[in-house]
């Protein structure tokens, strides 16, 4: 079993002046996605050649394309969402990406329709372009709007045979599934965890009625305004194989150094990651 710890480009928004952040840390994996431009994509593939560390694509792979249509339109039409998904697919299974990871299944509030059949018919999709491209697609299942549950109820409701038909991965965003699941949480990891690829691992910090990422770290887990996810991580690194644990925050929580480094440092004890090759 070999677990990666990776970091996320949102944690710069993606900002290509910053891209050595990225690459600083002492980590085998960065997921990124939401380049600002072409040339700013090809300056973050040149500086990972010149190391030994792996990538990901969170689509978008730009700015301001489609994040979460592939069901139902939210800012563009399912149909051109999908030509744009399979462009994404196409280009970074030629670059050697780990995987692309797309925001799936995702509904905005409850659907009228059958929401297992609407997942299949994405699943179906999502496969035969799996198989084309011969890349991994990991599906990360979001909260929709002012925190609707519910696609991720709607997952949690789907049959397990019927998702390793279709054999597509899956990640686990501790934030967003803290946040439809509550106590739940472990309940509902568990059921997928023969699937689960990527965990976007990060805590929530709560700012009145809002709510942003904050990185994780362990004085979290007794502090009484956070989370306690240590049971979670461990759940994950045990029964989960070949993960990629990539480290998300909101950039301007504006953490400390010594407290991602600390958090990292704690991850990485609990997940007993090989050394960095």
């Amino acid at each position: 079993m070999s677990h990666r710890i990776g970091i996320s480009g949102s944690v710069i928004l993606s900002d290509s002046k910053l891209f050595h952040e990225l690459f600083k840390r002492n980590m085998r994996h960065i997921e990124i996605g939401e380049f600002q431009d072409q040339e700013s994509f090809h300056c973050f593939l040149e500086m990972l050649r010149e190391t030994n560390k792996s990538f990901g694509l969170h689509s978008p792979l730009f700015r301001g394309q489609s994040k979460y249509d592939l069901l139902e339109k939210i800012s563009m039409n399912p149909e051109e969402a999908w030509i744009q998904f399979e462009a994404e697919v196409e280009k970074v299974s030629r670059l050697g990406a780990e995987y692309i990871l797309v925001h799936f299944p995702y509904f905005k509030k409850e659907t009228s329709g059958n929401p297992a059949e609407i997942i299949e018919e994405g699943l179906k999709k999502l496969s035969a372009l799996q198989r084309k491209y011969g890349i991994m697609i990991v599906c990360e299942p979001k909260l929709g709007f002012k925190q609707s549950p519910a696609g991720i109820n709607y997952l949690d409701r789907f049959p397990v045979e019927t998702w390793r038909k279709w054999g597509l991965s899956l990640c686990i965003d501790i934030g967003d599934y803290i946040l439809a699941a509550g106590e739940n949480t472990l309940n509902y990891i568990e059921k997928w965890s023969e699937f689960v690829k990527v965990v976007h691992l990060h805590n929530v910090g709560y700012q009145g009625e809002k709510y942003i990422w904050v990185p994780v770290h362990p004085s979290h887990e007794n502090d009484g305004k956070h989370h306690k996810i240590k049971n979670l991580i461990e759940f994950l690194a045990k029964d989960c194989k070949d993960v990629f644990f990539v480290m998300e925050y909101t950039q301007h929580t504006n953490p400390t150094e010594k407290m991602v480094e600390e958090g990292i440092g704690w991850v990485r004890a609990l997940i007993e990651e090989g050394p960095v090759r």
